[in-house]
């Protein structure tokens, strides 16, 4: 047995490392040229604003009153530059857009994995080609383009990260902190010969970034006064700086300005998905090298902007953000950044037309050298009889473009050769994606061979040791042939010989190789299947066409639920009418009218909004009151038992429903406190922690009766789920375990019907008790429907309040009551744990459900991993590596959440095949499993 957990682990672990090396590899190369803008730049020096989080239509709109919000920059836009939208590529998060901006490429999504504080690959960017860069903001972004550099030309300042507190009384200190220091540096170059005189150079930049907007956006959302006061000060701000600096200089016109942002916000105060709130940010040049404005009398775009913000007779410029790189540098005269994708928008370029056309000219060069260095490796590590170039452009195509395109800057035809380098560009960019994703398909090939490999075993399994089909059927082997083995060997010696040749990562040795000995383990089974089939074919036919399409209609369900969580609630609704079609309704009424009411009632919630719900404390309030009073109900109950009640208990459940009472006060307490802005208290702060810690230790102090143990689980869990919750959430887990109990006692009676007696009661079952061998049974197909339930409330556990893919999905505010300052990791950890605690519910139920049932743990759960494992195979085909977190993490955390289940269920098979009568006959017992199943297993 330890040998089939061993090798289940192994190859689940091998299918979830895949989705990232075959979906998710980085696609930057390295080793092009640095190109430039043979001729002198129009500015020596720019200026780059980002404003973090702030959308465009809060900028570019007027107020109530009909006045800007930022009137500086709306008189620049109609007298002094160009101006437009910037349309970001989502995931609209700060350090992708950041990336996109200064480096000129869209940041892999891998990057998600090392979080916002350092680079996940080495990228060139604007910064790294000037000759000097200073920067201002916050830790996380301006360290992230200095990692590198040890201090020879980007100098950084930055505050400190306590300062970006989501709770503070005024966050617009942020951006008050970053404009006050950059005045202090050009009143103090005045007086420094050394630093004079590196700010006099060319090729320089002066980067800000404001903080502020996005934290009071989150904090207080965009439609807040808080939000347009923050826009406000930045823009009166920027008016004080510009002059700064102008003055500074002399007024030599050689100083560009760009103001953007690096993403939007939605409504709720969130971001990350594709909401054109959040891609839609703003972007304004004005300065040397830029287009004065352009009056129009008409403009055609898709939206109704212009007419809302009443800019409809300015000329609007709208590019991708990855192009401010490519405008940034040929402004200056530095190199284009070596990853950048972006194309210059030489419409809003105020220099002549050879400049225009060589700037174009040397960034299609520039993407061209990434796309020779992408198939220069491609083709170096494939044979040579085996490589597809990219037809679309090959090597004569791309240097008759190249040779037009000269021709026609040297004719003065500039349009055209602008138009032609601008389809070289599109011919690169297709290019470069098609040698990305060249061993896709071969990879993957092999990932779900091998993947279907270990379910076809795991089911073999279960028909083989733990279900009494095979009885009477022989699977014994009476001559065991060579040819197999040596047939797989074979293959294997030459898999083996092919990738060496070419050079192959080790990745690709395991995913080729891995599928050989599963399906050899599979064809040896042959009796079994054989003996299968035969069983099968005595089964009536119509009999068996309608369990087969009941499964597939439950693993679809399954399936859509990942992207329509709807589809939970008609689950639930299919699941409440259960006793109408079983004995239930009549030998047990009164538990089966309880669970259609919590399968309604538990029904509802997926159906609440996920994002753009407003916090509601009185909700939360409101759950701590229904677990006080489900409390004192229990506590009641079994004062009124007769079997003994020590005063141990008694003191265990009236401390955890302080610890709900305490929950209680902290949310409402800090709830107010954040209200008057006078940031998070310290004693509700400790208070928070102190629940949470204690939450893992109560419930191991509790009886090991079932019912009691699972109880005191409840209340712990819900003593930290209040201090999470923001609102309707708050209900959910609660509801939930309401329908797990009933579950339990449903199916206690469902086993009474059967055959098989119930010896035990479900109020006397103990965690702690051994299973006597004698107590297992075989499968049967009301099992079958068990491990279904499991996963479905394992996904409805997931799914019933939010989308576990993303981030976006969930209010920021709910990790208030234990911290206000910013820290991804730290609040990550607290949301993660927020949903797992239904997942944590639920496995702890089940695990009462096989108690009392009396089936193996080891052929339940190999059940639950195969149907997990159909829709693993179902996401692995959906995975998208483009999109919002959003929409990548609902394909590829779908997959990974899966494959997350099985890696648990397999390292239960394992303890479980201790907790079982093991070979020997000497029942062994698990001491420290009782709390927690998922984790202790």
């Amino acid at each position: 047995m330890l040998l089939y957990v061993t090798l289940g682990l192994f190859v689940h672990f091998v299918f979830f490392a895949s989705i990232f090396d075959i979906y998710f590899t980085s696609p930057l190369v390295h080793g092009m040229t640095p190109q430039f803008t043979p001729l002198p730049p129009p500015a020596k020096r720019l200026v780059l604003f980002v404003a973090d989080g702030l959308r465009a239509d809060k900028l570019y709109e007027l107020d109530e009153d009909g006045n800007s919000r930022a009137p500086f920059l709306r008189n620049v836009i109609m007298n002094e530059g160009s101006w437009g939208i910037s349309h970001t590529r989502v995931p609209t998060e700060s350090r992708p857009g950041h990336v996109a901006i200064i480096a000129g490429f869209y940041e892999d999504v891998s990057a998600v994995a090392k979080g916002w504080k350092e680079n996940p690959v080495e990228f060139d960017s604007l910064l790294n080609e000037t000759r000097y860069t200073w920067s201002w903001g916050s830790p996380d972004i301006v360290t992230m383009f200095a990692k590198d550099d040890l201090g020879n030309h980007i100098f950084r300042h930055t505050y400190d990260a306590s300062n970006e507190d989501f709770g503070a009384h005024d966050v617009t200190k942020l951006d008050t902190w970053v404009f006050d220091h950059v005045k202090e540096f050009f009143h103090a170059a005045r007086n420094n010969q050394s630093l004079f005189s590196k700010v006099n150079e060319d090729k320089i930049v002066f980067f800000l970034h404001l903080l502020g907007i996005d934290t009071n956006g989150h904090a207080h959302r965009p439609s807040s006064r808080e939000y347009s006061d923050n826009i406000k000060l930045v823009d009166k701000e920027l008016k004080e700086l510009e002059s700064t600096i102008k003055d500074f200089y002399g007024n030599d016109g050689k100083t560009a300005f760009i103001f953007t942002s690096d993403h939007g916000m939605t409504d709720w105060g969130s971001h990350g998905a594709g909401h054109p709130l959040e891609t839609c940010t703003p972007f304004i040049a004005w300065g040397a090298g830029i287009r004065l404005p352009q009056k129009v009398s008409a403009q055609k775009f898709d939206d109704l902007y212009l007419q809302e913000w009443k800019l409809e007779n300015w000329k609007r410029r709208d590019i991708n953000q990855a192009d401010v790189a490519p405008l940034m540098a040929a402004l200056i005269g530095v190199p284009f950044p070596l990853n950048s994708v972006g194309i210059v928008p030489v419409d809003i370029l105020n220099t002549s037309d050879l400049f225009k056309a060589e700037s174009m000219f040397t960034n299609a060069v520039q993407i061209l050298e990434q796309f020779k260095v992408k198939m220069t490796q491609k083709k170096e590590a494939t044979l040579p009889f085996l490589f597809t170039p990219f037809k679309s452009l090959s090597d004569t195509k791309q240097a008759n473009i190249l040779r037009k395109a000269r021709y026609y800057i040297k004719q003065k035809k500039y349009d055209e050769a602008v138009s032609l380098c601008q389809q070289l560009i599109n011919l690169a960019l297709r290019g470069l994606s098609y040698y990305h994703t060249y061993d896709r398909f071969f990879l993957a090939f092999n990932v779900v061979l091998g993947f279907v490999g270990w379910t076809s075993y795991a089911s073999l399994l279960i028909i083989k040791s733990h279900c009494n089909l095979m009885r009477g059927v022989s699977t014994e082997v009476k001559n065991p042939s060579r040819l197999l083995p040596c047939t797989f060997v074979a293959i294997g010696i030459f898999v083996a010989f092919f990738l060496l040749i070419q050079a192959c990562p080790w990745t690709y040795y395991i995913y080729c190789l891995l599928p050989l000995p599963i399906w050899y383990a599979v064809l040896r089974e042959m009796p079994v299947i054989q003996g299968f089939v035969t069983l099968l074919s005595t089964f009536p036919p119509r009999r068996f066409l309608g369990y087969l399409l009941l499964f597939i209609l439950g693993v679809e369900v399954l399936v859509l639920s990942f992207f329509h969580r709807y589809m939970l609630t008609a689950g639930l609704v299919a699941f409440a009418a259960w006793p109408f079609i079983t004995p239930l309704w009549t030998r047990a009424k009164s538990i089966s009218l309880s669970w259609i009411f919590f399968c309604l009632l538990l029904a509802v919630f997926p159906l609440m909004p996920v994002v753009g719900r407003q916090p509601d404390i009185f909700l939360v309030v409101g759950a701590g009151f229904l677990v006080l009073l489900l409390s004192l109900f229990v506590v009641t109950s079994v004062i009124k038992r007769k079997d003994s009640f020590i005063n141990e208990e008694l003191v265990l459940h009236l401390l955890q429903m302080l610890g709900t009472v305490l929950s209680m006060c902290v949310v409402y307490g800090t709830h107010n406190s954040l209200l008057k802005k006078q940031g998070l208290p310290l004693l509700n702060q400790i208070v928070s922690w102190m629940i949470l810690a204690s939450s893992f230790v109560m419930p191991l102090l509790s009886p090991p009766f079932l019912f009691d143990r699972l109880f005191s689980i409840l209340l712990s869990s819900m003593s930290t789920y209040l201090l999470l919750s923001t609102g309707y959430e708050a209900l959910f887990p609660l509801v939930l375990s309401c329908l797990m109990f009933v579950w339990i006692h449903m199916e206690q009676e469902t086993l009474q019907q059967s055959v098989v007696s119930c010896k035990q009661k479900v109020s006397t079952i103990q965690f702690t008790c051994s299973t006597d061998v004698a107590q297992c049974r075989d499968l049967c197909l009301d099992d079958i429907r068990r491990a279904f339930f499991l996963v479905f409330f394992l996904v409805t556990a997931f799914f019933g309040t939010g989308n576990i893919a993303s981030v976006n999905s969930f209010d920021p505010s709910s990790v208030y009551c234990f911290l206000t300052v910013f820290s991804p990791f730290k609040m990550g950890a607290l949301i993660m744990w927020k949903i797992l605690i239904p997942f944590v519910l639920v496995m702890c139920a089940f695990e009462a459900v096989q108690l009392t049932t009396q089936l193996s743990s080891k052929s339940l759960f190999l059940m639950v991993i195969s149907i997990s494992d159909i829709m693993a195979l179902h996401f692995f085909f959906l995975i998208k590596d483009y999109g919002s977190w959003l929409d990548i993490g609902t394909r590829s955390a779908c997959s990974g959440h899966v494959e997350k289940w099985n890696h648990a269920m397999c390292s239960l098979l394992h303890l479980a095949s201790f907790r079982q009568c093991d070979i020997s006959g000497v029942p062994l017992c698990c001491s420290t499993w009782q709390y927690l199943v998922p984790f202790h297993r």
